[in-house]
Formats: C-alpha cells, sequence, structure tokens
C-alpha cells in the first residue's frame, strides 16, 4: 500500500447532520494526526462517518472509530457508518460483535444467582484467611527464633483482660448449665430409681464437652468480638499504617500476643468452668434427690476417670487459637467507616462459634475412633 494516501478526515457540516469523510490508511502508525483531529471535533447534530475512500484499516483503527463513537453516543449524539467494505465489515465484527454489547446476568432464579455469589465469595474469604495464616506462622517462626521480640507485657495484659476479668460471666454460664443438665436428667433417672447416676453425667458431660464448649461460646462473644473492634478501630484511625510506617510488624505486635494469652488463659478457664459446673449439678442433686455433697464427691471420684478432664482441657488451646486467629483477621479487615466494625465483629462472633463447633466434632469422631 505505498501508494495509498495518508489517513486522512473531512469535516462536512450540514444543517441536519455532520458528516464525517474518512480516507487514506488507517492502520497504527497513520492515525495520530486523525486522532488529534476528532479530539478537537464536538458535533452538535448526527454522525454519519463515511468510511468508503479508506484504503487499509486494522484494529487500531477501528478501535479509534469505535472510542469516538460511543463518546458520542454518551452524548446523545447518533452515530452511523456508511460504505464500508466486507473485509472492514469483517474486522469490526471480530473486534465488538459481542463485547460491545453490556454483559447481562445470566438468567437464573435470584435464590440461585445469590447462592453461586455467597459461595464464591465464601471460597475467596477462605482463601485470604488462609493465606493470613501462613503469614502469621512464617512471622512466628521468625520470633521465636528471636525471642528478643516476644512482646510478654502484650501477652501479660491480654491474659488478665481475657482470664480474669472473664471469670464472673464463665462462673454464672458454667453454674447455670450445671443447673440445667442434674434437673433435666435427674427427672427421667428418678423414673428408674437411678438417681445415683446423676453424678456420672453431671460429671463427664460436663468436664468432656459442655465446659469446654460453653467457655469457647462465651469466649468468642465476649474476647473475640473485642479483638475485633480493638483491631478495626486502630485500622480506621491510622495506627495501623503508622505502626507499618515505623518499621513494626502487625502480626508480632497485635495478633500473637492476643493469640498466646488466649491459648494459656483457655484451659484454666475451663478448670474453673468444671468446678462451678459440677458445684451446680451438686447443688441440684441435693435439692432434688438429696444427695449430700459428700456423698456426691465420693461417686464422682470412681466415675469420672482422669481421661475426660484431661479431653476437655487439651481442647481448650485449640479453641482458643481458633477463635484468636478468626478475630484478628476480622478485624484487619475493617474498612474506613464505623458500619464495618459491627459488620466484621458481627462476622468474627459468627465464624469463631461456627469453627469451634466444628473443631469439637472432629475431636468427638477422633476420640471415638481411638476408643478414648
Amino acid at each position: 500500500m505505498q501508494n495509498s494516501t495518508p489517513a486522512g478526515i473531512e469535516i462536512v457540516d450540514d444543517v441536519s447532520h455532520t458528516l464525517l469523510q474518512c480516507s487514506g490508511v488507517w492502520t497504527l502508525p497513520h492515525i495520530s494526526r486523525i486522532a488529534y483531529k476528532l479530539e478537537a471535533f464536538h458535533p452538535k447534530s448526527s454522525v454519519i462517518w463515511d468510511v468508503s475512500k479508506i484504503d487499509e484499516i486494522d484494529s487500531a483503527g477501528i478501535a479509534l472509530w469505535q472510542l469516538y463513537t460511543r463518546a458520542y453516543e454518551q452524548d446523545g449524539i447518533e452515530s452511523k457508518l456508511i460504505g464500508a467494505k466486507q473485509d472492514q465489515e469483517q474486522l469490526y465484527k471480530l473486534l465488538y460483535s459481542k463485547s460491545h454489547e453490556p454483559l447481562q446476568p445470566p438468567k437464573v432464579p435470584s435464590w440461585l444467582f445469590v447462592l453461586g455469589r455467597e459461595t464464591h465469595n465464601s471460597i475467596l474469604g477462605i482463601g485470604k484467611f488462609l493465606a493470613f495464616l501462613g503469614e502469621a506462622f512464617v512471622l512466628l517462626f521468625y520470633t521465636l527464633l528471636h525471642p528478643t521480640q516476644i512482646r510478654y507485657r502484650s501477652i501479660m495484659a491480654h491474659i488478665f483482660a481475657t482470664g480474669a476479668t472473664a471469670l464472673p460471666i464463665i462462673a454464672l454460664s458454667a453454674f447455670l448449665i450445671g443447673v440445667v443438665v442434674a434437673y433435666q436428667s435427674i427427672v427421667q433417672l428418678q423414673k428408674f430409681g437411678a438417681d445415683i447416676f446423676i453424678v456420672d453425667m453431671i460429671g463427664i458431660s460436663l468436664t468432656r464437652e459442655l465446659a469446654p464448649l460453653i467457655t469457647a461460646i462465651v469466649v468468642a462473644g465476649r474476647s473475640g468480638s473485642a479483638f475485633t473492634a480493638q483491631i478495626g478501630a486502630m485500622k480506621m484511625t491510622q495506627e495501623i499504617d503508622a505502626m507499618k510506617t515505623m518499621g513494626f510488624d502487625t502480626f508480632t505486635f497485635l495478633v500473637w500476643p492476643r493469640v498466646f494469652a488466649l491459648m494459656i488463659v483457655m484451659p484454666l478457664l475451663i478448670f474453673f468452668a468444671d468446678l462451678i459446673g459440677i458445684f451446680g449439678g451438686m447443688v441440684i442433686a441435693q435439692a432434688q434427690s438429696h444427695l449430700s455433697f459428700s456423698e456426691f464427691i465420693h461417686r464422682l471420684q470412681g466415675a469420672l476417670p482422669i481421661k475426660h478432664y484431661i479431653i476437655g482441657i487439651v481442647k481448650g488451646p485449640f479453641f482458643a487459637f481458633l477463635i484468636a486467629m478468626v478475630s484478628t483477621y476480622r478485624g484487619f479487615q475493617v474498612s474506613m467507616n464505623t458500619e464495618s466494625i459491627g459488620l466484621y465483629t458481627t462476622k468474627s462472633v459468627v465464624n469463631s462459634i461456627f469453627l469451634v463447633i466444628a473443631c469439637d466434632a472432629i475431636f468427638s469422631v477422633l476420640l471415638t475412633e481411638l476408643k478414648l
């Protein structure tokens, strides 16, 4: 195409429309002068593109025409193409026959669309959480190799905040659980004259399952939500950005002290809940079956193997790890508005409780298979 004329465009104004007479070679090396001319052109009426005199055109030329056609249409100016050759029409259809139309949502039931979207978001969320865990463990190994970087004072402060101050609500919850289990069980056992087995029921069910589970749920609602709100507030006030600017690692300062503190405190809280829950059962046993405290304790020594107590205590660090990790992860997801704090605090509590129950179910299956 060496004898072809250079790329050009002639603007012819008419009363009812504006004619854009295109000519020459509309390829990438030659269309810059056309682009300058079109940039300065602002049509007042409909536009007709006459491309009958174009000798050669490539995808860049088609894209230039499409760019200004869309710009004119956004301003309410209609555009029309005339004089296109067959090869030009084929190239245009190849580039824009599908993509120029806006994507329409699939015609599926609304509930199915919502289910698919939520499932997709959940899968992405799991991936992000696993990435968060990976980064946390990498920094944990680095911290363990440099013990001087462990925030001991921060760990002690969180032990007090999540442990000592949680004793009243743990005591009340465990006592009421012990009362409920004892009262509901003793009503059934009295029908068979087996009141004494209330001791076995309370001792095994509380120490092995109920005390660890109730303690974890209370801690998730109390301490887990506090972790999320604290980190979320720090993110809103840009304290976390300031820490990163000064070179402080957020996992070392914000994540692992909370995780360590909760993993230390949880077994102690479970032990405390065991004692209070059993005491609640003793109160009901004496009130309903006239079983004295001394008789209850004597029976408990033979009815409660030490393995049930140990199993309940061992669950504590696992529950604590899940609660602390989910809570801190949700805290880092908080955006720069107050509404997101409430949203992610709610998600933190719900996710923590779900993972705790799922973890307890896994323990139950494994321990049953191991005949423990």
